[in-house]
């Protein structure tokens, strides 16, 4: 007989709470930067503001930086799978939670699907309402298998 409790939750990684911490952080400056625009502050001023650093900090900057380079194909790619829903109508918190998760899923080097819409429905229950997480997963699953036809690579 096994000696490992059966519901304990698996450890995680250092490394992975400061890559959620930078997702996080990632996520309020792209809402500060939709809200105000270019009068939004560097993001580098920002993580001290909000008293983040290292790992963490390093982290959601590649991520807000490679969001708001690529916000255009992303919204693209968001709006081919969003049926009904333009973003302009999302919510400024799930139309940002969808766009770090389509970077994440589309970049150079993208993470397991799985990972990234996890990911992103923690950031949902934090962050937003109720729906919202069934409303992310079906969007970011649906962009992870491709059926965007952004990023040229379809699953067979």
């Amino acid at each position: 007989m096994s000696s490992a409790a059966p519901n304990k939750k698996a450890q995680t990684s250092p490394t992975s709470r400061a890559r959620s911490r930078g997702r996080e952080l990632a996520l309020k400056y792209l809402y500060q930067a939709d809200l105000r625009g270019a009068d939004a502050e560097s993001f580098a001023a920002f993580a001290e503001h909000q008293e983040e650093g290292g790992t963490a900090a390093s982290f959601g900057g590649t991520l807000a930086a490679g969001v708001l380079a690529r916000k255009t194909d992303l919204d693209g790619a968001i709006a081919r799978v969003a049926r009904n829903w333009s973003i302009s109508r999302m919510p400024v918190i799930d139309r940002n939670i969808l766009r770090i998760g389509a970077f994440e899923l589309l970049g150079d080097d993208p993470l397991p699907r799985g990972v990234v819409i996890n990911e992103a429905i923690e950031l949902a229950k934090r962050f937003s309402t109720a729906d919202s997480g069934k409303f992310i997963n079906g969007i970011l699953d649906k962009i992870g298998r491709g059926e965007d036809d952004v990023s040229g690579k379809k699953e067979s």
